[in-house]
């Protein structure tokens, strides 16, 4: 199974689902990331939180979605509409969901601020992950409504 996490930019929110979700996935599972508009560079923060947790980033690096290498099964915007984020809509014939987390890269403020926006928003997305990897596969990959119900339901899941 293929996953693919995708928000705009591509460097920080879906970097670190993608490096969380292939650190936590069973063999044979893999996340992807892209953006729709990437900025070519990785989010500094999110790479030094995802070292500090023990999680490889090696090979990572911001990508088009015009430039993936297979077909997602699955796609999970990041992108946080609520703060008023447009997210990407990804236009392969694929199951979609939307997980929308708050930018840390954002955040203003002091150090102890920023950090912990950016532990919030690995909270959340590790949450979320966990839950999809608890999930009850076989039996929901004949069902679509049902497995995309479960992955919507996913997305409202905080830390």
């Amino acid at each position: 199974m293929n996953v693919l996490f995708l928000c705009t930019g591509n460097s920080c929110r879906s970097l670190i689902s993608e490096a969380l979700f292939n650190h936590l996935a069973p063999a044979g599972w893999r996340a992807l990331s892209a953006g729709s508009q990437p900025t070519g560079k990785l989010n500094e923060r999110a790479l030094a939180l995802l070292q500090r947790k023990g999680i490889p980033t090696e090979g990572y690096y911001s990508k088009s979605w015009d430039d993936l290498p297979v077909v997602p099964d699955i796609v999970v915007t990041v992108c946080a509409s609520a703060a008023g984020e447009t997210c990407p809509a990804y236009l392969g014939p694929v199951l979609r969901t939307h997980w929308g987390v708050e930018d840390p890269s954002h955040v203003t403020g002091t150090e102890e601020e920023i950090a912990a926006a950016f532990e919030q928003a690995y909270a959340i997305l590790r949450a979320r992950i966990e839950a999809f990897l608890a999930l009850p596969l076989d039996a929901l990959q004949g069902d679509r409504a049902a497995f995309k119900a479960a992955l919507d339901r996913i997305g409202t899941i905080a830390a």
